[in-house]
């Protein structure tokens, strides 16, 4: 694995803990600033992830009040955190966008993620988004994600926005109609099916066979 971070990532990048070998695997780089790093709307900070927000990531991901609807998924391991922030960073150099780091405006303290990034080696725009259960009920979700889609249209309108979800989970279907998207596919889940798991994908155009299961297969 080869890692290109910017500069304000490689300062930081020991924080996340790579072994000793993994270093030697890590290249930090300068580039220039993505015109999405740092995104502000009318109440959230957006900005790239950094090697220093792993702590706070991590009190969000190992929360079992975030996972209620898919307790498989919580993180039980700084290891698993630190790994989801490495691809986090991959996919923001390598296609100037990705998952933000969510705060309230002018304040400090880690509130979430959302995002868009690119997947399916580049043919569609995954788009995610997890808050602390304190800051549900107020809209920031759906702040950040329409920032998101924005942000991914601008950049590849070609491409489809997709959000992927399970079918109980209904914050997030409701939040997927709101932010204009349209159910695309209802089936199994692959990850949860022998428990009953059904998944469905939200996009914002129909999505064809092979973009179908090049989500659903990753």
């Amino acid at each position: 694995m080869v890692l290109s971070t910017t500069s304000e990532s490689c300062a930081g990048i020991d924080a996340l803990g790579f072994s000793r070998q993994d270093r030697m695997f890590v290249v930090c780089q300068h580039r220039d600033v993505s015109l999405y790093e740092h995104t502000r709307t009318t109440r959230l900070a957006l900005d790239h992830p950094v090697a220093g927000d792993l702590t706070a990531l991590h009190d969000l991901y190992s929360d079992p009040r975030v996972w209620s609807h898919a307790p498989h998924a919580r993180h039980t391991s700084v290891g698993a955190t630190r790994s989801m922030l490495t691809k986090w960073l991959s996919e923001w150099e390598a296609a100037s966008l990705g998952q933000w780091i969510v705060r309230r405006a002018h304040e400090s303290q880690l509130i979430g993620n959302a995002g868009c990034a690119l997947r399916g080696g580049g043919t569609w725009w995954n788009l995610a988004y997890r808050l602390d259960p304190a800051a549900h009920g107020q809209g920031y979700a759906a702040e950040a994600a329409a920032a998101a889609m924005t942000a991914a249209h601008e950049l590849r309108s070609d491409l489809p926005v997709v959000a992927s979800l399970l079918e109980h989970n209904e914050a997030s279907r409701r939040l997927a109609t709101r932010l204009g998207l349209d159910l695309a596919y209802r089936g199994p889940d692959p990850k949860t099916q022998d428990n009953g798991g059904v998944r469905l994908l939200y996009a914002d155009r129909p999505l064809t066979t092979a973009a179908i299961e090049a989500v659903l297969h990753p």
